[in-house]
């Protein structure tokens, strides 16, 4: 298993496993990726097996974002070296601070990753 930082992948590489992690397309990772602080591949080969995005706000603030391991690839720890490469690679890039917003079955993982719980709100968008 190789991790690359910034391999920004082509929508036809990633999109196996876009649809085996989230069931969906990808975003238009091309649009996304250079406004972010970084990302992480973990690529098979050239097989592109997992990912990470780390967003920011310009400043102090970054965010994790779209983390997923390909099903094939799961329970290997492959995740959790996404996100401690995240961690890395905003602390050298100058962040002070990485969020990570997760449904309530992540957060065993998210915990053992370092994250801690602190209060937010959320508003969705979607409803009227």
């Amino acid at each position: 298993m190789e991790f690359r930082i910034d391999p920004f992948p082509t929508e036809t590489d990633i999109e196996p496993l876009w649809r085996a992690a989230w069931g969906g397309p990808p975003p238009r990772l091309a649009d996304i990726l250079p406004r972010s602080l970084g990302h992480i591949g973990a690529y098979d080969g050239d097989v592109i097996v997992g990912f990470v995005n780390i967003a920011w706000d310009g400043g102090v603030h970054a965010f994790i974002l779209d983390t997923c391991v390909h099903p094939d690839f799961r329970r290997q720890g492959v995740a959790t070296r996404l996100v401690n490469e995240a961690e890395r690679i905003a602390r050298q890039r100058g962040a002070q601070w990485l969020h990570v917003d997760f449904e309530p079955h992540l957060e065993t993982f998210y915990r053992a990753c370092g994250f801690r719980p602190t209060a937010a709100g959320l508003i969705d968008l979607r409803s009227t």
